[in-house]
């Protein structure tokens, strides 16, 4: 679906993407989202009716950081704290078994887009990424001055992704970066010492995370958003988990 050691397009707001793309057997080099080089030509499109997409099912991950936009931190910090996101998400992305050169990325400047292949088991997010990146971000934060140290929001959602010559869009990814600005899920972890807000779709709690025995199901809440219910999940270094346990 992906092909590996490709460089990630740039993103434009609203879940739209520019820059160099992935090209596939029968698609026009750099426009994966046109099947026949003649739908390239504008004779070869109805505009009065329906446009061919090229969709691939995908698991979407958005992550934003926290305040990143802080006066308290300046450009130094920022890049500090960009890279750190980066080697989190990655370290954690490899933890739990997920390959990362065959994700999708594409960079928000304060966050990034991944999407994974519809192949990859969603288990591996709900089971295994969250607790892995809230570790690699208490180790990052342990190395690193305040105005340096990160918290981050994710959101978890999966669904059909369109491609076409400018990179990929469609009403899943959308969803996703809704989930990703809701205020609940801010409020959630501003009110909180976690290191890792998730907030998933109704549709991955229901069909994934409900179905799980290792995905801490009885930790998400419901709650309502402008997009329908969401899951939110606020997540601190596993380690600290088990000393609260034990201590409970």
């Amino acid at each position: 679906m992906f092909e590996p050691g490709t460089t990630p397009p740039e993103v434009r707001p609203a879940g739209r993407t520019s820059g160099p793309v992935w090209s596939r057997p029968g698609h026009v080099p750099g426009a994966i989202g046109v099947a026949q080089a003649r739908e390239m030509e504008p004779a070869g499109v109805d505009w009065r009716g329906s446009l061919g997409l090229h969709t691939a099912h995908c698991t979407i991950v958005v992550v934003d950081v926290e305040g990143f936009g802080l006066r308290s931190r300046t450009n130094p910090n920022k890049v500090r704290v960009r890279r750190g996101m980066y080697r989190a998400v990655e370290h954690a992305f490899i933890a739990a078994r997920i390959p990362w050169a065959v994700c999708w990325r594409a960079d928000l400047g304060d966050g990034v887009l991944v999407l994974a292949p519809a192949q990859i088991s969603k288990a591996l997010f709900v089971d295994l990424l969250l607790g892995a990146l809230a570790d690699e971000i208490a180790a990052h934060n342990r190395m690193h001055p305040p105005p340096e140290c990160i918290r981050l929001r994710l959101a978890l959602h999966a669904g059909e992704v369109s491609y076409d010559d400018h990179g990929v869009t469609g009403s899943a990814i959308l969803h996703a970066q809704q989930l990703l600005d809701t205020l609940e899920l801010k409020r959630a972890l501003a009110k909180t010492t976690a290191v890792l807000a998730v907030i998933a779709s109704d549709w991955i709690f229901d069909e994934v995370v409900r179905h799980s025995e290792r995905s801490g199901a009885d930790t998400y809440r419901a709650v309502e958003t402008s997009g329908g219910r969401a899951w939110i999940r606020l997540l601190a270094r596993r380690r600290d988990l088990r000393r609260r346990r034990r201590a409970g």
